[in-house]
C-alpha cells in the first residue's frame, strides 16, 4: 500500500481545494440553528461551493449520493443525506462533512456544530473527537510509521471511556476522492507505511459515546451506532512536509496551528 506523492503543482491547486473546504464550514456556521432543515444547509452549501467557489460539490452523484454534503446528526455516524424533513432541534450536536473539486484536485473536511446548547456528554465527546485528531495531527512528520496516527487517537479515546468506528477511515487524496493509503483510527502494526513528504491524506476519526459497532440503514448510506449512542467526528486534510505537516483545510478559531512542527 502506498501513497501518492504530490508535485509543487499539485501542492499548490490541493492548498486551494482544502482552502474551499474550509471556508464552506466557516461560512455555514451561522446557519446551524434550531428549526432549519437539513436539505436547506444542504443547499446554501451548495450553491455557495458553485456559485461563490466555482468548484464542484464532491459528494454529489458520488457512487449515487444524492446530495452535496453529508449532514449526521446525534447517533448518525456518518454519510447522512439531508433532507427536507431532517429538523434540528435545541441540543443536537451535528457534523458536517464537506468534500469540494477545484481544478480537477480534491479538498474534504467536516467537523462538529452545537445547536443551541447542548448536554454535558455531548460537549465531551466532541472535545474528545476533536483533541484526538489534534493529537495525531501534532504527531505526523516524514519517517514515522502510519500506524502512529491510530495508536494515537486510540489511546486518548479509551482513555476517556469512549469508543473508535474502525468500519471507516481517513485515505490518501489528490485527483482522486480516495486513494492510498487507507488511514486508520486505531492501533494496527500492519498499517506500517513510512510517511514521506508530499503525501497527502484525511484524518477523521469517528467516536462514539457508546460501543464501536455500528449499521447500515436501509437508504445505503445513513450509517447508525448500533446502541443508538450520540457519535462525533472531525476530519482534516494534511500534507506531509519536511518539519511536520500542514492542515489544508485548516478553519478560523481552530486552537491549533495550520503548520504543525514536529521536533521529537
Amino acid at each position: 500500500m502506498s501513497c501518492i506523492i504530490k508535485t509543487a503543482l499539485e501542492i499548490k491547486n490541493m492548498r486551494k481545494s482544502g482552502k474551499i473546504a474550509a471556508e464552506v464550514l466557516e461560512m455555514i456556521s451561522k446557519y446551524i440553528k434550531p428549526n432549519i432543515n437539513t436539505e436547506d444547509i444542504n443547499t446554501i452549501c451548495h450553491d455557495y461551493i458553485v456559485r461563490k467557489k466555482q468548484a464542484i460539490p464532491a459528494c454529489l452523484g458520488y457512487h449515487g449520493f444524492p446530495k452535496s454534503i453529508c449532514i449526521s446528526i446525534n447517533d448518525v455516524v456518518c454519510h447522512g443525506i439531508p433532507n427536507t424533513k431532517q429538523i434540528l432541534k435545541e441540543g443536537d450536536i451535528v457534523n458536517i462533512d464537506i468534500a469540494v473539486i477545484k481544478n480537477k484536485y480534491y479538498g474534504d473536511a467536516s467537523k462538529m456544530f452545537f445547536v443551541g446548547k447542548v448536554n454535558l456528554l455531548s460537549k465531551n465527546l466532541c472535545q474528545v473527537a476533536q483533541n484526538s485528531l489534534y493529537l495525531s495531527l501534532k504527531s505526523i512528520k516524514p519517517g514515522i510509521p502510519l500506524y502512529k496516527i491510530g495508536k494515537i487517537i486510540e489511546k486518548y479515546v479509551n482513555k476517556h471511556n469512549f469508543s473508535v468506528v474502525e468500519e471507516y477511515c481517513g485515505h490518501g487524496i489528490g485527483r482522486n476522492f480516495h486513494e492510498e493509503p487507507h488511514i486508520l483510527h486505531y492501533y494496527n502494526k500492519n498499517n506500517n507505511i513510512l510517511l514521506e513528504k508530499g503525501m497527502i491524506f484525511t484524518v477523521e476519526p469517528m467516536i462514539n459515546a457508546g460501543k464501536r459497532h455500528v449499521r447500515c440503514m436501509s437508504d445505503g448510506w445513513t450509517v447508525k451506532t448500533q446502541d443508538n449512542s450520540l457519535s462525533a467526528q472531525y476530519e482534516h486534510t494534511i500534507l506531509v512536509t519536511e518539519y511536520g505537516c500542514d492542515i489544508l483545510t485548516w478553519q478560523k478559531g481552530e486552537i491549533i496551528s495550520p503548520k504543525l512542527i514536529n521536533k521529537t
